[in-house]
């Protein structure tokens, strides 16, 4: 008992000594100070630069990105589904379709040269390697989605996703 009461008072006149230790450098909430605010460096509005945009780095020795090729997609056998999502500044352009194989990855959306005015088309592609064909349809599938501006959008009336076997077609 006598050794209890002994902690219990020997931890209370320690920590009502924090209160002097709370402006000191002992404290390591006190280590790096405080914020300050301070102008921020306006640039030109004619600058072509971007603040947000990292810079490239060269080739250098140490790099870690090793470049990149072509991309050797193959159209996927058959386009299942076409979805446009409209959201504020644009919309969301989903599509899906069925491999002919299991594993595809990297799926993409390449644009298409337009010969109609007011049609935006997309050739569904993957890269794909030689897995099984006796799968099941749900495991074959791929789901790719791309952002398109208002911008990108304007005059557009009709979207066409192409796959090797079929389209689909929304008009807006």
């Amino acid at each position: 008992m006598i050794k209890s009461l002994m902690i219990l008072t020997v931890s209370a006149v320690l920590l009502t000594g924090c209160a002097t230790v709370r402006d000191s450098r002992v404290n390591p909430f006190n280590w790096f100070g405080g914020a300050r605010s301070q102008p921020a460096a306006i640039q030109d509005a004619d600058s072509t630069t971007n603040p947000l945009i990292p810079a490239k780095r060269g080739n250098s020795l140490l790099s870690t990105k090793k470049p990149v090729g072509p991309y050797l997609g193959q159209p996927i056998a058959e386009v299942s589904e076409l979805l446009i999502e409209r959201r504020p500044g644009g919309a969301i352009i989903t599509a899906n379709g069925v491999a002919d194989r299991l594993g595809p990855f990297d799926v993409r959306l390449l644009p298409l040269p337009d010969d109609q005015p007011g049609t935006l088309a997309f050739m569904l592609s993957a890269l794909q390697t030689n897995g099984p064909r006796n799968t099941s349809d749900w495991s074959r599938t791929v789901t790719v989605a791309t952002w398109l501006t208002d911008q990108e959008l304007a005059g557009i009336r009709t979207i066409r996703v192409v796959g090797r076997t079929n389209e689909m077609v929304t008009r807006r």
